[in-house]
């Protein structure tokens, strides 16, 4: 159960207090208190944890300072979208918004391998307008001899290019609790003129303690990619672990399965589960169809592979796009094969926005569907 206080209830006054005071009473029954952080208030939201199914739902809506209850039937109880449960859903960070109403393109280097071809995959990024990217710092692979990334090391070149690209967020895999301080770090040295968004990746899906640390820091949102080996049940319990710690700004990134079913992609995509994660839970989707397909092959309509995945992920509803690109593809120094080049960028943005506009007026065309149609009048019948 889920208790929603007012807006001006919070931690220290009176009413919550004496809300506290009340639950206090309950047997088998514990608190848990969040506070959503929005732009212009903070909300506060106690977590009912245990025998809430003896509770009088109605008896703690009268509550003062109580704005309305939800009834948990989720087991992920602050990420999911429970019966009855109008609350918001997204957030806003570093001038972005990030909701199930919005898009936004993520493209960039899989792994940095040096400053060049950052700068000059951020000019393509600004070139087209956009103000997202991902960049890979730290990587973990397969194999232990393979490139593991540039670390620390890259992230003063990265973020002071960024910033002087325009370059608002960057989607950034973290692999240890010590990164998250290392680009707080660097952030500020570089004076903050960009904003990452720590991603968690497949292999650290349920590194439960990691899931935890990151879950513990407010300071920066995360995008969160589904296990490949695990069902999409146990990858939204493994988000939930973020949010029980306090940060409920997550993106949740379909990004393909492990099985020989999928081949020759890399991997199974998933990405028809996209309306699934967004009616099971309130979190923004995203796609990743270069670590989905996986290679630059062209089909007989002349269209890549990386091109249909995406536009079938956003057609189907996807709120972000993760995409790997890189202005010399056969020197890059991780998932090269995947990569489009900067020349392809162009295509791919108008691709997308088709795509985008082809979902707004399918949705827009089944809520017509929905509503009743309003039936003409019949004229005045006169006698003949």
């Amino acid at each position: 159960m889920i208790l929603i206080l007012d807006e001006q209830v919070h931690p220290g006054t009176p009413l919550f207090e004496a809300i506290m005071e009340y639950l206090s009473h309950r047997s088998g029954v514990s608190a848990r208190v969040h506070e959503v952080k929005g732009d212009l208030q903070t909300l506060t939201e106690i977590y009912l944890i245990g025998d809430t199914a003896t509770l009088d739902r109605e008896e703690i809506a009268e509550l003062a300072g109580v704005d309305r209850v939800v009834r948990v039937s989720r087991e992920y109880r602050i990420l999911g979208r429970h019966k009855d449960d109008f609350r918001p859903s997204g957030f806003e960070y570093n001038g972005v918004s990030f909701s199930q109403e919005t898009f936004e393109l993520f493209a960039g280097l899989c792994a940095v391998d040096n400053r060049d071809h950052v700068d000059r995959t951020f000019r393509a990024l600004a070139a087209q307008g956009l103000r997202c990217a991902r960049m890979g710092a730290y990587k973990p692979r397969t194999s232990p001899y393979a490139f593991q990334g540039h670390g620390a090391a890259c992230l003063p070149f990265v973020f002071e290019s960024a910033a002087s690209h325009g370059v608002r967020v960057i989607a950034m895999e973290v692999t240890h609790e010590k990164h998250i301080q290392e680009i707080h770090d660097a952030l500020a040295a570089a004076g903050n003129g960009t904003g990452v968004m720590l991603q968690v990746g497949t292999r650290n899906t349920q590194n439960f303690e990691l899931l935890k640390a990151i879950g513990r820091q407010h300071e920066f949102p995360v995008l969160f990619k589904r296990g490949f080996g695990i069902t999409l049940e146990e990858s939204l319990n493994a988000a939930e672990y973020l949010a029980s710690e306090g940060n409920q700004r997550v993106v949740f990134c379909l990004r393909g399965v492990k099985s020989n079913l999928g081949e020759p992609h890399r991997n199974l995509v998933d990405f028809a589960q996209v309306p699934v994660v967004r009616r099971l839970t309130r979190m923004p989707v995203c796609v990743d169809p270069s670590h989905a397909v996986g290679r630059r092959d062209l089909s007989p309509d002349g269209i890549e592979d990386i091109h249909h995945a995406a536009v079938q992920g956003v057609v189907a509803g996807a709120n972000m796009v993760l995409v790997d690109i890189h202005p010399e593809p056969g020197k890059a120094l991780v998932d090269g094969p995947q990569a489009l080049t900067l020349d392809e960028l162009p295509l791919f943005v108008e691709d997308l926005r088709i795509a985008r506009e082809a979902y707004l007026k399918r949705r827009a065309a089944h809520e017509r569907a929905r509503s009743p149609a309003e039936l003409p009048k019949p004229a005045d019948s006169q006698p003949a």
